[in-house]
């Protein structure tokens, strides 16, 4: 147990729960046997900064992963983007501080003899309370120019990729490969037209029709009953319509049965 303190003014420490992390051979790529550190109990306002400084007096640090849970590290590409695939952590979390010589790690488990280590100082403040809200506000702002630059950039490195994909589809179009299989691809004579939204009406209404013929018409009893009362509802109708029609044929002296 490693106690850490993030104000001097603090009275009571907390306390973080290190050890040297162990897995089999392997099975982690990202946190090294030997000279990786576990830490437990690690607070979501201690970030990978503060543990490193406070790691750095046992050694080089090499990098600080933060986690939600412990679990097996893979190595994680740097996020190219400022404002999206951006994961906050939230509640108490777990860390594998990397260092550079295993000596490291060993002198990290002596810190625990030592008296409250102060994390937080005035060139490196630590926030926590109403200044950590008000920092997480601020930091949550996003500004617009920036942002747009930043699509920018994305759009155009996407156009040219698709670019250069076209282009290598267009050189192996037609071209055996080694078996001497030649790929079809929709780009020929007839390529395949992108459907409107007209076509995908048609599309809609003949797979409504199809489910409808397929659909079991007087299944239930009810349904054949609702369907003789619906019959006999049209045929009542129809007898009305013809019997006024009749009477207005012979008010018009018109109506000649024979």
């Amino acid at each position: 147990a490693l106690a850490v303190k993030f104000a001097e003014r603090q009275r009571s420490y907390h306390c973080l729960l290190v050890k040297e992390h162990q897995v089999r051979e392997g099975a982690d790529t990202a946190h090294p046997p030997r000279r990786t550190l576990f830490v437990l109990n690690v607070p979501p306002y201690c970030g990978p900064d503060s543990l490193s400084r406070l790691f750095s007096r046992c050694g080089h640090v090499q990098s600080v992963d933060i986690c939600d849970k412990p679990g097996p590290g893979e190595k994680k590409d740097k996020l190219a983007s400022k404002f999206f695939d951006h994961k906050t952590l939230k509640g108490f979390q777990v860390a594998y501080v990397v260092f550079r010589k295993p000596a490291a790690v060993q002198a990290a488990k002596a810190l625990s003899q030592e008296g409250p280590l102060l994390i937080s100082t005035e060139s490196h403040p630590v926030k926590t309370g109403i200044s950590k809200w008000i920092a997480s506000y601020e930091a949550s702002i996003v500004d617009p120019k920036e942002l747009k630059a930043e699509v920018d950039a994305y759009m155009q490195d996407y156009d040219k990729k698709v670019a250069e994909e076209e282009a290598k589809a267009a050189m192996e179009e037609g071209v055996p490969d080694e078996e001497g299989w030649v790929k079809v691809t929709r780009k020929g004579r007839k390529p395949g037209l992108p459907r409107t939204e007209a076509a995908n009406l048609r599309v809609l209404e003949k797979e409504k029709q199809k489910r409808a013929r397929k659909e079991l018409l007087n299944f239930y009893a009810w349904q054949h009953r609702e369907t003789k009362r619906e019959h006999i509802a049209q045929l009542r109708k129809k007898f009305e319509e013809d019997k006024q029609r009749i009477a207005l044929m012979r008010a018009q002296r018109k109506f000649r049965p024979y």
